[in-house]
């Protein structure tokens, strides 16, 4: 199956301004581009895409460009009905150089078809308000503009003429890489369509019909439920271990409904799609043993937490899972119960009044019922007796203590 007909398998081509010729073209070695706005100080997984879509390439032997947009960030991509917050030039710079250390853990910068990392910044952030309307904006007919979906899509609610003009500056982004690079070749998610077909406009327009030049996105990510993809309980799953730990980045995989699970293998996964056909029938014989979901989720998780990451994720979930909390650490018990509900409690308190005043129980009356049945574990053990104390001298890394009320329900009280 040649490159570009497993990209359609695997659902990550929607439109492209020439396939046959960009087929035609991918037969050597060509330069890609993908543009990353830095309006967070990193990713999320609705970003994993765009960014396997660059490794993609790169291990088909093209070479890929990371562009971080340093300057387009400050003024953001048009969203669908809202104008977005405005950030400063430090905070924008800032964020640029957190995201291209995160996109380093993905692409290979050595060998024949090294990848490149740049920021807009440094062609944008020199021209002045003369070039731009000279050089630029008078290539480009407002007509044309405002059949854009992004800009159309906005019109009756109002954009600004900040939001309008990003299309020409992501459009100068590609004529400064074409021009710098020879990179004839710009990919996107597909509500990036009008300013991919801008871009190749310009690079006509300015260096001659014969220039070569293909844009070409993916449909965006969707749940089957209707639910926005890259949430899990209303939080982003991020790419920064910092914002989102291994275990929840895991479990966020793992929790993928059968009915989503076989796309997302096809359109995140590395593995070749003879795995991924073994992987589908896999759950269909047996949905129960979720072997397209551990698959899933081990692969991305070593991807971008790495082998001590997926380790920590493996362990905790095998731990909790069990309905045991012994054998993990402090930190591990940070970051599989990250979402446990949190009370802080005075040393030397009863078990019993703690699991009140922690909403573990309504009175003390269901607190004393709980211990006699031998529903309560403290870090582990099980405790039945109305006499118990919580010490912090006990408690991992004398900060916090564990309490479990039946199998699943995990609270952690603090010191």
């Amino acid at each position: 199956m040649e490159f570009i007909e497993e990209l359609k398998w695997r659902g990550l081509v929607k439109d492209c301004t020439d396939f046959d010729g960009l087929k035609e073209r991918l037969k050597k070695q060509a330069v890609i581009y993908c543009g990353f706005d830095p309006t967070a100080d990193s990713l999320h997984v609705g970003h994993l895409q765009q960014i396997l879509l660059l490794k993609r390439y790169q291990l088909a032997g093209h070479k890929p460009i990371a562009l971080c947009g340093g300057f387009t960030g400050m003024i953001g991509d048009p969203r669908p009905t809202t104008e977005r917050k405005l950030l400063t030039h430090e905070e924008v710079l800032a964020n640029a150089d957190s995201i291209k250390e995160q996109l380093a853990h993905f692409l290979t910068f050595e060998g024949e078809n090294a990848a490149i990392m740049e920021n807009n910044n440094n062609w944008l952030g020199q021209m002045n308000l003369l070039a731009f309307l000279r050089d630029f904006g008078k290539l480009f007919n407002v007509s044309y503009m405002l059949q854009k979906d992004t800009i159309k899509k906005r019109l009756d609610s109002g954009i600004s003429y900040t939001e309008f003009s990003y299309t020409i500056l992501q459009a100068i982004d590609w004529l400064s890489l074409y021009q710098k690079y020879n990179c004839a070749i710009q990919i996107g998610g597909s509500d990036q369509w009008g300013n991919l077909t801008s871009g190749t406009e310009l690079i006509r327009k300015v260096e001659g019909d014969n220039a070569e030049v293909f844009g070409i996105t993916s449909p965006l990510i969707t749940k089957s439920d209707g639910s926005k993809f890259g949430k899990s309980e209303g939080k982003n799953i991020w790419l920064d271990p910092k914002r989102t730990n291994a275990y929840e980045f895991y479990q966020f995989w793992l929790n993928t409904p059968d009915a989503d699970i076989v796309d997302y293998l096809k359109r995140l996964s590395l593995r070749s799609p003879e795995e991924i056909t073994e992987l589908a029938k896999m759950m269909e014989e047996a949905p129960e043993r979720r072997d397209a979901q551990k698959a899933l989720a081990e692969e991305l998780t070593l991807l971008v937490h790495g082998e001590d990451g997926l380790a920590q994720a493996k362990r905790i979930t095998e731990t909790l899972f069990r309905g045991s909390i012994k054998g993990l650490s402090a930190d591990d018990l940070r970051a599989g119960l990250a979402d446990a509900k949190k009370c802080q409690v005075e040393d030397g308190i009863l078990l019993i009044d703690a699991m009140v005043n922690a909403g573990i129980c309504k009175s003390k009356g269901e607190a004393r019922k709980l211990l006699q049945q031998g529903s309560v574990q403290v870090n582990g053990e099980k405790e039945t007796s109305f006499e118990t104390k919580l010490m912090k001298a006990d408690a991992f890394d004398q900060e916090f203590t564990i309490v479990r009320k039946g199998k699943k329900n995990y609270f952690v009280l603090t010191f």
